[in-house]
Parts: structure tokens; C-alpha cells; sequence
């Protein structure tokens, strides 16, 4: 009975430290969300696989559309699958605000590759959320084929709400955002004063005013992948996207697309660790770690700008003219607390839009 005894011991104390060893395991092991196609490719190659590598952890990477619905749900429930997200700053504020992403402590990431300390190395604004640590600049822009476009070309934001002057579909994401800034500016509402307008009951009635104008000929879609596929087959002569879609398909694939940049909304993705993971501490050294300056200069693949002045030097001189930063002058800095404030009314209302006649 003795030996049997110490034989089942033995059994049971392999059996737990199998299971530790297991744990250990699993907790080396992350899930990462980002945007897909090639935004979500440069993550994966400049981020996502040389954190694998020098780390020994497994990354699960996945894609989806934006927006904080699936992230609201996980927390809500308490049944988190996601670690590490990248959020667009637009929607950055809700989700901090709600409740659904960690504090991040900005004085544990790392100094730059000059030594600079992070605080003084990345731009003031890609630490503004306490949630957050971004990644990249980028902007909504509109483009168009040169092999479809007619004779006429867009210039302005005002070219796509005249459809005399060019006749056809346009492609805008399906939500408010941006549509709304683009409505106004093209009514004739100055970039400083467009969120000013918009957060009254009068500007938002003329911003939609304003949409119904081409409502019968925009063609909605979910995911920004979708957008260089749209241009490219004809089903719409101007296509709203974030400018790294457009670059991607010009230079990866010799399409005609010309980026038009008048009206273009700037504004940074960003970092957030999903509140209540229980891989939190692996997930900040995976933010930490991806948020380096060489990391960072890899978004310029995108033409996405890094957010660490130290990662500009490493960047190739014929990609800086395709960078939102090279065309700030003519642009509008998309407001974020904007759209925590007024996002879910004006959600609401363009939802109720689009179901009118």
C-alpha cells in the first residue's frame, strides 16, 4: 500500500507540474487585434513578429472593422479574448472613458534609440489618453482611378458633393464620422469652425442636409480593405480611405489611384490593453516593446507617420512626401473628444438617416 501510495504521489506531482507548466505556457501567449490588409501586415512585420522572436511568445493575430461594440461586449460579460488592440483615436475616448481598456504608466516605456526619454521622444499627443500609447499618424482621404474618373478630377472635398461636375458613385465607410466634417466643410463651413457648427442641433441638420445631396449615389461599406477594391473595379469614381490603403495599392501594385488630400482628417491609432485581461502584464511589454523607435518607423510602409521623433531619421527621404505630416496645412485634426461627447447621438441619427427615402 506504501509503494502504491508514493507511486500515486509521485503521478500527482507530475500531474501538477505539468499543469503549472502548462499555465506557464499559456499565459506566454497573446491575442492581438489590428485593422488588416497591409496597416495590419506592418504591424506584423515590424511589431508583431520581432516581439515573437526576441520574446518567445505566441502571438494569435487577428483584424476587425473599428468601433468598441465587440470590446464593450467582452468586458461587459467578463469573458475577454482580446489583449492588445489598436483603436483609432476617434473611437479611443469612449472606450477609456467607458471603462473598457487599462491604464497605461507612460513613464515605463523606453527611451529612444538616441537616448532621448519617451516623454520628450514622442509627439505630445500620442500620449494624451492614459489608456493609450500611439502608433502612428494617418488620414482619411478620398482618391480616385485615373482610368475611370472622366474628364473632370477632384480637387477639393467640395468635388465630391458635385455630381454635375463628376457624375458617379462615391464610397464612404458607414458611419458618421468624417462624413459629417466632409458635409460641412463642403457647405462652405471653415476646418476651424467644423466641430464648433457640428456639436449644434442647426449644423448637424445642415451636415446631413448637406449628404442628402448624394445620398442616392454613395456606396457604404464596413472595412477599410474594401476601399482600393471599390476604386479599382468601377464601383465608385471617388472612394474615402485611410491614405495607407490608397499608398499600399499605388506602390505595391501599380494602380492608378491619385490621393487627393484638401479636407483630409488626421489622427493617430493607438495601443490599448483590454481591461481585465489576465495577460496584462505580458500585453503592456508587448505596447512597450512595439512603441520603440525602430518598431515605429515601420509604419512608414503605410505611409502612416511613427509617433517618436527618433524614428523619423530611419525613415527612406522618397516615403516623407506620402506622410499626412508632409500635408497637415490642408488638413483637419480629427477631434476625439468631439466623438466621445457626441458620438452616440450623431451614431443614432445617421443610422436614422440612412433608413430614410
Amino acid at each position: 500500500m506504501a509503494a502504491l501510495t508514493q507511486r500515486f504521489s509521485r503521478y500527482a506531482l507530475a500531474a501538477a507540474l505539468s499543469a503549472v507548466c502548462a499555465g506557464a505556457v499559456a499565459e506566454e501567449s497573446l491575442t492581438v487585434i489590428s485593422f488588416g490588409g497591409a496597416y495590419g501586415a506592418a504591424h506584423k512585420q515590424h511589431m508583431v513578429d520581432p516581439f515573437m522572436k526576441d520574446t518567445g511568445t505566441k502571438i494569435l493575430m487577428d483584424s476587425y472593422s473599428g468601433g468598441i461594440a465587440e470590446m464593450k461586449a467582452q468586458v461587459e460579460s467578463g469573458r475577454i479574448t482580446w489583449d492588445v488592440v489598436s483603436i483609432e483615436a476617434i473611437d479611443l475616448e469612449r472606450a477609456c472613458s467607458e471603462g473598457l481598456l487599462e491604464v497605461i504608466d507612460h513613464s515605463k516605456l523606453p527611451a529612444g534609440i538616441d537616448g532621448k526619454p519617451a516623454a520628450e521622444d514622442f509627439f505630445p499627443e500620442a500620449l494624451a489618453s492614459e489608456c493609450a500609447v500611439a502608433t502612428d499618424i494617418f488620414s482619411v482621404v478620398f482618391a480616385y482611378n485615373k482610368n475611370t474618373i472622366g474628364s473632370a478630377v477632384p480637387q477639393s472635398v467640395a468635388d465630391i458633393f458635385d455630381l454635375n461636375k463628376i457624375p458617379g458613385k462615391r464610397a464612404f465607410q458607414k458611419r458618421p464620422q468624417v462624413a459629417l466634417e466632409w458635409a460641412l466643410m463642403a457647405d462652405g463651413v471653415a476646418k476651424d469652425k467644423v466641430y464648433e457648427v457640428l456639436a449644434t442641433d442647426e449644423g448637424q441638420a445642415r451636415a446631413f442636409a448637406k449628404l442628402d445631396t448624394i445620398k442616392k449615389d454613395i456606396v457604404w461599406f464596413d472595412s477599410w480593405s474594401q476601399a482600393p477594391q471599390l476604386l479599382n473595379d468601377g464601383g465608385a469614381v471617388i472612394v474615402q480611405s485611410a491614405n495607407g490603403r490608397f499608398y499600399d495599392a499605388i506602390r505595391r501594385e501599380n494602380k492608378p489611384f491619385v490621393i487627393v488630400w484638401d479636407g483630409h482628417l488626421y489622427d493617430m491609432d493607438v495601443w490599448s490593453v483590454m481591461k481585465g485581461t489576465p495577460k496584462k502584464d505580458l500585453a503592456m511589454k508587448f505596447v512597450s516593446y512595439s512603441t520603440e523607435s525602430k518598431p515605429l518607423a515601420g509604419m512608414a510602409d503605410v505611409a502612416y507617420g511613427p509617433t517618436r521623433k527618433s524614428s523619423m531619421p530611419l525613415l527612406e527621404k522618397d516615403v516623407v512626401a506620402n506622410l499626412p505630416t508632409s500635408h497637415l496645412d490642408v488638413g483637419l485634426n480629427a477631434n476625439s473628444e468631439f466623438w466621445a461627447d457626441y458620438g452616440e447621438t450623431l451614431g443614432e441619427k445617421f443610422n436614422e438617416w440612412l433608413l430614410k427615402k
